[in-house]
């Protein structure tokens, strides 16, 4: 009976046609952006960390601690062994933004960020979830999960 309404056969007709039409859509979208993504991914992280380390040192010597630092990572942060702490972040802040952005080594940067993040989270500041290191988990998350894709240092040197 045809009275202008479709038929299940039909409907379930338009709804396949809607699908695939969704899908040759996505597939080059998710060709061109997907890299884009992975690149513009890694940039906000690396910004927070070098933006970190750069507080952490006199100059551009990353290997010259101000003595602040020691300060904070002794009294504030409660830190074992606050020295060499202080010193091992403010080069880790430095050198694995560097690499997460240039795409070289990238999982290996992103999960040594995910690992400073975690210690500031559960020891340096652990009520920041919410406001910053949720966000920088997942981010590093991500980019550990997806690699650096295809506009990254490690596609070049570790090609497969």
């Amino acid at each position: 009976m045809s009275n202008g309404t479709p038929t299940a056969t039909g409907a379930a007709g338009l709804v396949r046609q809607a699908i695939d039409l969704g899908h040759r859509v996505a597939e080059p979208v998710e060709r061109w952006l997907g890299p884009v993504a992975l690149l513009v991914l890694r940039l906000p992280i690396a910004i927070v960390f070098w933006r970190s380390g750069r507080t952490k040192v006199e100059g551009w010597n990353i290997f010259s601690v101000k003595d602040s630092q020691y300060f904070l990572f002794r009294e504030e942060f409660g830190m074992p062994m606050p020295e060499l702490t202080a010193h091992l972040t403010a080069i880790a802040e430095h050198i694995l933004p560097i690499l997460l952005v240039l795409g070289l080594l990238t999982r290996l940067s992103a999960l040594g960020m995910f690992v400073m993040t975690m210690v500031i989270q559960f020891f340096v500041y652990p009520d920041a979830w919410i406001s910053a290191h949720m966000f920088w988990a997942v981010i590093l998350f991500a980019v550990i999960a997806l690699g650096p894709g295809r506009y990254s240092l490690d596609r070049l040197v570790f090609r497969r």
